[in-house]
């Protein structure tokens, strides 16, 4: 499903491409097999324009997924996800500190994207320190932590924001909300190690992660360190978080709703619930995505905007159907 919904939104935009062209094109730049394309400009279009957007979309839309079916089991809470934690809070800070007093461009030698990953670093810290007590951490006490944490990030943000002139505002309110529309490939490489690797070692953790659902202390009668794996799965949790808002800003109600809607399929199993996540994750951000760029043609919408207005009245009825939420 995956990959033939990113070849669809590939073929599709201004200019429409016939699957057939696009799978020849994208097959000739990934094995070398066929002929180059006639066409140059469809080559570009296809190639250097929308399979890098449509390829970041699914990273994305994995990595957000991933992060938050783990937070959900970490700290016992259905509705923790990198927004709830703060970790996005402190990534937005980073960024428009860039944008406005950078010019967008560099501050003191940080582009945007490091300092975004620096800001959810710097977030997730925070968080780790006030949510332990007596060197052990507690679930409610990192919620708590995550939302104070959030709130002081976001009041800076919005600090910041009043500095801004309005083309710098309209810049920072379009990468808050989250957009792949400048992906290129040089941007890839990274986003996709960290989203890759922290799943394939996630799913190895996924016993552990299933025993955390029976409570604290069946866990550790169980022989496992619930302190040492919630540290480890919060650190992999912030990484992730830090490298996709990095390179397509802040995208809400992904980590809160894929989870859910794998769990109401497959059940809580992490050995299979953390794949799934991912991939439904990838297909469900790239469809957004699709959508973004031809709902309002020629103008684009923000992928924040999309996500919030299908993920809000997914956890309405999550909430009426759910009697167990009682």
């Amino acid at each position: 499903m995956l990959v033939a919904v990113m070849l669809v939104a590939v073929s599709i935009g201004a200019v429409n491409v016939p699957l057939g062209e696009v799978w020849r094109i994208v097959l000739h730049h990934v094995t070398g097999i066929g002929s180059p394309p006639r066409d140059g400009a469809l080559d570009q279009i296809v190639w250097t324009f929308r399979t890098p957007r449509v390829v970041l979309a699914a990273v994305a839309g994995a990595g957000l997924a991933l992060t938050g079916a783990v937070l959900q089991t970490v700290v016992a809470n259905p509705l923790a996800d990198p927004l709830v934690l703060g970790f996005s809070y402190g990534a937005t800070l980073g960024a428009v500190l860039v944008i406005t007093l950078g010019g967008g461009a560099a501050l003191f030698g940080v582009g945007v994207s490091a300092a975004a990953f620096a800001g959810a670093v710097v977030a997730g810290a925070l968080v780790f320190w006030l949510g332990r007590r007596r060197g052990r951490m507690a679930p409610t006490r990192l919620i708590l932590a995550g939302v104070a944490v959030g709130y002081v990030f976001l009041s800076a943000t919005s600090y910041v924001q009043l500095q801004a002139t309005p083309t710098e505002l309209r810049t920072v309110m379009f990468w808050m909300l989250g957009s792949v529309a400048g992906a290129h490939w040089d941007q890839l490489p990274a986003v996709t190690t960290v989203v890759v690797g922290c799943a394939a070692l996630l799913t190895l953790f996924g016993r552990k992660l299933n025993v955390l659902l029976a409570g604290d202390e069946t866990a550790t009668s169980l022989g496992t360190d619930v302190n040492r794996l919630r540290t480890l799965l919060l650190l992999l949790s912030a990484l992730l978080t830090g490298s996709v808002i990095a390179v397509a800003g802040g995208i809400g109600f992904v980590g809160l709703m894929i989870p859910h809607l794998v769990r109401l399929s497959v059940g809580a199993d992490h050995r299979r619930l953390l794949p799934l996540s991912a991939l439904l994750g990838g297909v469900y951000l790239v469809l957004v995505d699709l959508l973004s760029r031809t709902l309002n043609r020629p103008s684009e919408l923000p992928l924040g905007i999309l996500t919030a207005l299908l993920g809000a009245p997914f956890f309405l009825w999550l909430l009426r159907r759910n009697k167990g939420l009682d």
